[in-house]
């Protein structure tokens, strides 16, 4: 099959070993990777702060570079879901519509391609050590991927996965929220480590590099030796074990 590469800012200019891995895991599940050089932002910082017009700026870019493609595959559930919420941005456009809504039908999240198009749930991945994961919101209450992550940590061996306390809490990033609302996404970031120090797991593992950013962050603040890592790194191969 052959798959584009959406990589997202994020991913582009601060995790780029994680843009790394999700090319090589892939092309080790025998898909032929492109990436549309064209691409930027899909649009969500503009449009979540109420520039609607800008965000469709954005999105007429990036649906344009991906017209051709014939499947679309990002490392981050939060900017798949942008992609799906396309057509409702051209509610008043018809042909952007359809063009739009072409788009959203062929992209996703890597692990729910991963998952419920190749139909694989064991990579050959292998580590050591506890993890427990932090499903980020949009990747679960919007775009609805919320076992797909599960079912292939559960087949990496020699990992005990256990289920993060109060999980279904936001880590507090949410964009511009977290510079608008620091204090609030302050207390609740402190929240989401809380919780992830009470799972006595080594390994944070996440799907956004959003919210794993923002995690992380706190953790290192706080001194806590709990190692962050994008769930593509772990299905990669490419963590190193923590020192048990």
């Amino acid at each position: 099959m052959k798959v584009s590469l959406f990589s997202t800012c994020l991913v582009d200019v601060f995790e780029k070993k994680v843009g790394i891995a999700t090319v090589e895991l892939l092309e080790k599940l025998g898909c032929e990777v492109d990436f549309p050089g064209s691409q930027v932002c899909c649009g969500q910082p503009a449009y979540n702060s109420g520039y609607v017009q800008d965000a469709k700026k954005a999105a007429k870019n990036m649906i344009k570079a991906f017209e051709n493609s014939e499947v679309v595959v990002s490392p981050s559930g939060s900017c798949i879901t942008m992609f799906k919420h396309y057509p409702h941005l051209f509610e008043d456009d018809a042909a952007w519509q359809l063009r739009a809504q072409r788009l959203a039908d062929k992209s996703y999240e890597i692990t729910q391609f991963i998952v419920e198009v190749l139909g694989i749930t064991n990579v050959g991945a292998k580590l050591t050590g506890k993890a427990t994961m932090h499903p980020s919101c949009h990747m679960t209450r919007l775009l609805g991927n919320v076992t797909a992550p599960k079912k292939l940590l559960a087949e990496v061996e020699g990992l005990e996965v256990v289920e993060l306390p109060q999980y279904y809490n936001c880590c507090g990033f949410g964009g511009t929220f977290a510079v608008k609302m620091h204090d609030v996404s302050g207390e609740m970031v402190d929240e989401k480590v809380d919780c992830i120090l009470e799972s006595g797991a080594d390994y944070l593992v996440g799907g956004d590099a959003s919210c794993l950013m923002n995690i992380s962050g706190r953790l290192k603040r706080r001194g806590a030796d709990v190692k962050v890592v994008h769930i593509v790194e772990i299905l990669n191969n490419q963590v190193e074990a923590v020192t048990l």
